[in-house]
């Protein structure tokens, strides 16, 4: 399996796991955004992992956006929208596989050089 296609799997599974457990809270909670700030917020270790996924989501927008320009990439807004929809989960591997699609053939890449060899 080459590393578009893991990227693509990363995609599915980075969305489908969060979403396993959003989906029913809000069934059951509906969305009230103070209620989830409460929850996630409610003892130091959930608010470890809140923040870390806060401060991690900056950084992969930072990165995004440097690297997106970089590349030229096409579609740069789709890891941004992942990203407000589901998060890192998604948007991360997202963005890798646009940035595999982007770099393909080109020189120095591994898929350029693989080429070059046979």
């Amino acid at each position: 399996m080459n590393r578009k296609n893991i990227y693509l799997l990363l995609c599915i599974l980075g969305a489908a796991l969060p979403y396993s457990q959003f989906v029913p809270w809000v069934m059951e909670n509906g969305l009230p955004l103070g209620l989830m700030m409460r929850q996630l917020f409610a003892n130091r270790i959930s608010a470890f992992f809140g923040l870390d996924v806060l401060v991690s989501s900056i950084v992969l927008l930072v990165f995004m956006r440097i690297e997106g320009r970089r590349l030229g990439l096409r579609f740069r807004w789709l890891p941004i929208a992942g990203l407000c929809a589901v998060g890192v989960s998604l948007a991360f591997p997202l963005f890798l596989y646009l940035r595999e699609r982007a770099t393909e053939g080109l020189p120095g890449t591994d898929e350029a050089v693989a080429v070059d060899k046979t």
